[in-house]
């Protein structure tokens, strides 16, 4: 009997599909680095696989796609593996007796991939940028937007971490409890910036990447399985949840950006803010300790708020403060420049956004705050200035196309009140 299903030669790879090859991708390459420990040898035999499913998928689908998958990347590699060997005129049996064709596909190795990934030889920063590459399915430019860094430096980061795996001893073994705890603090900043990616593209045409945020969400309930009693896990859990909570809020008719002042809070999944204000709520009894659970208290403030009006910007700008001493990272410092002009007037947002100068020179996302901030004063030139750079300096069209016509709306202000 037939494994495949027969389809007319000329249809297109559906958009399903290429979703399905996204998930798939970092199960397979799961697999094979995990039995072969050759990571930049496994990719390349990933990509290949893909590539070739890409091609023959549209003539017949495999029942199993995975398993279809893991066969041809493994016999890509075995074919690279028996290459080199024999290049260096090594004998092939060890190899050949460690390759099957009868290969276990009844798991899912993402999430293994994900820990492995986040190896104690390489620096977080490094194992955060291979596994956003291999698991997330970020590209250089994303992962380099993410970080705050050039794309020629990120690059060079996720090479050194392939090549600093190359020389560790079975750097893919698997992992006791004991390691896994280990590489928890990686793991959760790679799902952070996934979801963050997803939530709000740096890049591109579309606001969000609703894949890569239910990706996020999907590795995170799986950690979260595995480790329910961790407040930081159930904390970025709850801060997903609640953050995605207001996606079908975030967009217009036309996939312009709706800032949370503006949003329609009908339209926000109250489901996923009840399961998110309820994770958050059972790991207070040890008290509010971890960036993520500060974090996730955050947005229950916002979910809880009727009207944007209604929200508790006091309570919120006292969580920053502490987040800020806990992490001291400047976009926390900025989150907490908009908290505090709330609270205290937008001049007092202003004097600690000129703080960040050095730290946060080159981003869209100062300059944008500062023109909601002067905009706020009052001083529309200065608001005009900032939203104009801002947009001149984003990638993404729909955040450059808001910051756009707000500088024009303004720019109607000014020329609506001049005298006559």
């Amino acid at each position: 009997m037939s494994d495949r299903r027969a389809v007319p030669d000329d249809t297109p790879l559906p958009a399903s599909t290429e979703d399905l090859l996204r998930t798939l991708a970092p199960q397979v390459l799961g697999t094979l680095v995990r039995r072969f420990g050759d990571f930049d040898t496994a990719e390349d035999a990933v990509q290949e696989a893909l590539l070739a499913a890409a091609t023959q998928w549209p003539r017949a689908l495999p029942d199993d796609p995975r398993a279809w998958l893991i066969q041809v990347a493994q016999r890509r590699m075995a074919d690279a593996v028996r290459a080199e060997v024999a290049r260096r005129r090594r004998e092939t049996t060890a190899f050949d007796r460690a390759v099957t064709d009868a290969v276990p596909v009844d798991h899912d190795d993402t999430l293994t991939m994900l820990f492995l990934c986040c190896h104690p030889a390489l620096s977080p920063a490094a194992a955060i940028a291979l596994t956003l590459r291999a698991v997330g399915g970020l590209g250089t430019e994303q992962i380099a937007r993410a970080f705050l860094l050039p794309d020629a430096t990120m690059a060079q980061r996720i090479t050194r971490a392939k090549k600093k795996l190359a020389t560790v001893e079975r750097p893919f073994a698997r992992l006791d409890d004991e390691q896994w705890r280990e590489r928890l603090g990686a793991v959760l900043h790679v799902l952070y910036l996934i979801f963050n990616e997803g939530h709000t593209s740096s890049s591109g045409p579309t606001l969000q990447r609703t894949d890569l945020a239910d990706e996020a969400i999907r590795l995170a309930r799986a950690v979260h399985r595995l480790l329910p009693d961790d407040p930081e896990v159930t904390g970025l859990l709850a801060l997903m949840l609640l953050t995605d909570a207001r996606r079908a809020a975030r967009i217009g008719a036309h996939g312009e950006l709706i800032p949370l002042a503006e949003q329609n809070r009908a339209r926000w999944n109250r489901a996923l803010i009840t399961e998110g204000t309820t994770l958050v709520t059972g790991t207070l009894a040890g008290g509010l300790r971890g960036p993520y659970q500060i974090q996730a208290a955050i947005a229950v403030l916002h979910a809880q708020a009727a009207r944007a009006e209604d929200t508790d910007w006091a309570k919120i700008s006292a969580l920053y403060d502490r987040l800020e001493h806990l992490t001291d990272n400047p976009i926390v410092t900025l989150n907490r420049a908009v908290a505090l002009a709330m609270v205290s007037g937008p001049e007092a947002g202003l004097a600690l956004a000129e703080t960040l100068d050095d730290k946060l020179a080159g981003t869209h996302r100062l300059d944008s705050v500062r023109g909601h901030l002067h905009e706020m004063v009052g001083d529309i030139d200065a608001a005009i200035a900032c939203y104009a750079k801002a947009a001149a300096r984003t990638t993404s069209i729909p955040e450059r196309d808001y910051l756009t016509i707000r500088a024009a709306r303004l720019r109607h202000v000014m020329r609506t009140n001049l005298p006559r």
